[in-house]
């Protein structure tokens, strides 16, 4: 696993951060591809570790009652990885609005960065009552 920040930015977005895995074979399906929601695995290890390099530890956040939960996931699959594949996960970060959060995801296969997912992740953080609330650090972090 390789988890790099990437200096490319866009106005009102975050830096892109990569993580790099390789597909394991347990994760394909009977036609030997990546079954789809394993995808959804791969993109919400990409957000814990993007956050964790902001300082954002989900365990922590818990204990506190804060909880990042996400409310909407849209995704296109464009291809399909297989056995072995290294890919990379890129996500950027950016805010909606007062409470609300997204992360475009993307996955590309190393060998030749063919494009096999698109993602937007809409997220947002709520207290211990449900309700939506973004401590300071969570501020930050997004900010």
């Amino acid at each position: 696993m390789n988890a790099t920040p990437d200096a490319s930015t866009t106005p009102a977005q975050s830096p892109t951060f990569e993580l790099e895995l390789k597909v394991r074979d347990y994760e394909c399906d009977m036609d030997h591809v990546v079954n789809n929601a394993v995808y959804l695995n791969y993109l919400e290890h990409a957000r814990h570790e993007l956050l964790e390099t902001r300082g954002l530890k989900f365990g922590e956040l818990s204990r506190r009652g804060i909880s990042l939960v996400v409310t909407r996931v849209e995704i296109d699959y464009k291809g399909s990885l297989v056995s072995g594949d290294t890919f990379v996960v890129r996500t950027t970060l950016r805010r909606q609005g007062r409470i609300r959060f997204l992360f475009d995801q993307t996955i590309h296969r190393r060998a030749d960065d063919r494009l096999m997912l698109k993602a937007v992740v809409t997220g947002t953080a709520l207290n211990a009552k449900g309700r939506p609330e973004f401590p300071p650090e969570i501020e930050q972090a997004f900010g």
